[in-house]
């Protein structure tokens, strides 16, 4: 990948991660797997809202899901690299 696209992709994440409710829901899903209903019952959002969020996670890279019967089930796809990644943003803000 050359750089011009790295930066883009990087981009992308950062972008992703930049909202409180999907930062909250990443940062639900560094303890596992989680289905939409579950992800929805922490907010006071509809379920189509949470499903546009995490369908911008899927979109990024950074979660994926898959179908348990009824389910629609969300999880990481690199949680340590994500959890590294909000570590070093709240280590940043530490004075």
């Amino acid at each position: 990948m050359d750089k011009k696209k790295e930066r883009i992709k990087e981009a992308q994440i950062l972008k992703a991660l930049a909202h409180p409710i999907r930062l909250y829901i990443v940062e639900t899903l560094l303890n596992g797997e989680k289905c939409v209903n579950d992800i929805r019952e922490l907010f006071d959002v509809t379920q189509p809202n949470i499903s546009q969020h995490l369908n911008l996670l899927r979109y990024s890279g950074i979660v994926d899901s898959r179908q348990k019967g009824n389910l629609r089930c969300y999880f990481l796809k690199d949680p340590e690299k994500i959890r590294a990644l909000i570590q070093a943003t709240k280590d940043f803000f530490v004075k």
